[in-house]
């Protein structure tokens, strides 16, 4: 009798603590959700802690915060109305040789530091609320939650404040078609992937209540038909490059966020004929981001969105990084590429790279380590591990962890 009594107490113990961890693991799409509980788990550790407390710096100075709204902009948009987001394109400057500066001129890579507008408030309403939201997650304080909701309130659903679900007017340029964006605009909005992930992190949250995720959900419905049916994201889904596959990522995830299946299902299956056999060649070069200005840093780009889309699909059970198509062309073959350069002086990459070198040594090296998660034998976390000089404040080893 006592040891079966011994053996009841172990198995209470066991399966309590084994319910009390299958309830931390959230169901993100982009951070792998039983990695964060992990992760979670042993948040005070000497390997997680440095990363922890720079969050939780971060998600303080975010409680200080203003939300921002897309009503802030000085510019109105060509519809009159300022709760359409509008962007300039980054790489668009005023021509010099007209008195007005109109049509605005391209310079691929050399950011124009005036084409902010709603992109700077953007930015920062994402920002915030990652901060936020993965604060709350790994140290469950409600505060965190609660402002990460005033953000998502202000931009997404406040009738004052809100943004309009759709992106007509992002990355236009000035003096040319009338004032109306661009299919390349819907990129501006590429991290609200993460921000859905950090909902689903906030899924026990008191303060970020029932009526702010259906809010959302109704936000996320109305945006994904703009996306079927307007005009300028049909420019983004027909897009050859980057922007066509980061097209089917944001797609794919905003189907699963708004329960509609059959579209990330049938976007998933497109994906390796549509996007990504046509973008890589055999030998695993990308040309059309290699012919950029920084085309190491646009081959790193595009990588990240594969690796985002090798996240959402492993939820589904689906394995998409071993597509591979008949004359060889995967995301192995691209990685081998890219990792063929990584550290190694800017002087051996044979294409344009006019800035930020390092920087794009480093995201390289994050890139590696994501997909050591789906290839364990590849040798990725290796070259990772061997030139990562990422601070071990940064978040992401907490959201991408080896666990």
């Amino acid at each position: 009798m006592k040891n079966y009594m011994q053996l009841m107490i172990v198995a209470f113990f066991l399966f309590t603590g084994a319910g009390k961890t299958a309830a931390q693991i959230p169901a993100t799409r982009i951070y792998d959700g039983e990695k964060l509980a992990k992760v979670k788990a042993r948040i005070h550790s000497e390997e997680y802690a440095p990363a922890f407390n720079k969050l939780i710096s971060d998600a303080d100075k975010a409680l200080k915060s203003k939300p921002v709204s897309v009503m802030d902009k000085e510019m109105v948009p060509a519809s009159g109305d300022k709760h359409d987001y509008m962007s300039m394109g980054p790489y668009w400057w005023p021509d010099p040789t007209k008195p007005d500066g109109l049509p605005y001129i391209r310079k691929d890579g050399v950011r124009n530091p005036n084409a902010t507008s709603d992109r700077t408030n953007i930015g920062k309403t994402i920002s915030n609320i990652l901060a936020l939201g993965t604060t709350y997650y790994f140290s469950g304080n409600e505060k965190y939650a609660a402002k990460a909701a005033e953000f998502a309130r202000v931009w997404f659903l406040n009738p004052e404040t809100r943004m309009n679900p759709n992106i007509n007017y992002g990355q236009m340029i000035p003096g040319r078609n009338g004032g109306k964006g661009r299919g390349f605009g819907m990129i501006d909005a590429y991290s609200f992937i993460e921000v859905l992930d950090v909902v689903e992190m906030m899924s026990t949250s008191s303060s970020f209540t029932e009526a702010d995720r259906k809010g959302l959900k109704q936000w996320f419905t109305d945006y994904l038909e703009w996306i079927r049916t307007s005009p300028i994201a049909n420019e983004e889904r027909t897009a050859e490059n980057n922007h066509g596959l980061a097209f089917d990522v944001q797609q794919t995830v905003y189907a699963l966020f708004t329960g509609d299946s059959a579209l990330a299902r049938k976007t998933i299956s497109e994906f390796a004929e549509k996007r990504l056999f046509p973008q890589i060649e055999p030998d695993g070069k990308q040309p059309r981001e290699l012919a950029r200005t920084t085309g190491f840093g646009y081959t790193n780009f595009n990588l990240i969105h594969m690796m985002d889309m090798c996240a959402i699909c492993k939820t589904l059970g689906i394995d998409i990084y071993n597509s591979t198509s008949k004359d060889g062309r995967n995301m192995a073959k691209a990685l081998e590429y890219m990792a063929s350069f990584v550290g190694k002086p800017q002087s051996e990459f044979p294409y344009q790279q006019i800035k930020g070198w390092d920087r794009e040594q480093q995201s390289s090296c994050w890139i590696l380590r994501r997909a050591s998660f789906y290839d364990k034998k590849s040798g990725w976390e290796k070259i990772s591990k061997k030139y990562m000089k990422t601070p071990s404040s940064d978040r992401r080893y907490l959201l991408y962890s080896l666990e």
